[in-house]
């Protein structure tokens, strides 16, 4: 019923740039808060960056002042534009959005396919 696509992953070098953007498509009433999320190989799967439909944002310490997170409530799209990359932050990134697709409904979590960032040092 929703569905988030991710765009804009790829190879970079170190201190490159990046931007991701995740579009949720759907029966969709309204979204809360949406995310990104990464997962390196053999590591769990971390926040990166967070921002609810009002308030402000939170990042994981590790991309603070590299990594900025926005939003299109329009066009129910988030944006990561992410500055300075660091081989560290080679991983697969999801986005995650809280969605509820009626008035009446519960909010229910939903995640993107994923996109590859490599960065090469």
């Amino acid at each position: 019923q929703v569905h988030l696509v991710e765009v804009g992953g790829g190879l970079v070098q170190a201190g490159g740039s990046l931007r991701l953007s995740c579009a949720a498509s759907g029966s969709i009433f309204s979204i809360t808060a949406m995310g990104w999320y990464r997962q390196a190989p053999g590591k769990q799967r971390e926040l990166v960056a967070h921002i609810p439909s009002g308030g402000s944002t939170n990042y994981a310490d590790s991309v603070k002042g590299r990594f900025t997170i926005s939003r299109d409530n329009a066009k129910n799209t988030v944006y990561l534009q992410m500055n300075s990359l660091k081989p560290e932050d080679t991983a697969v990134y999801y986005c995650n959005a809280d969605v509820r697709i009626g008035y009446y409904s519960r909010e229910s979590n939903y995640w993107g396919q994923g996109t590859q960032v490599t960065v090469s040092s």
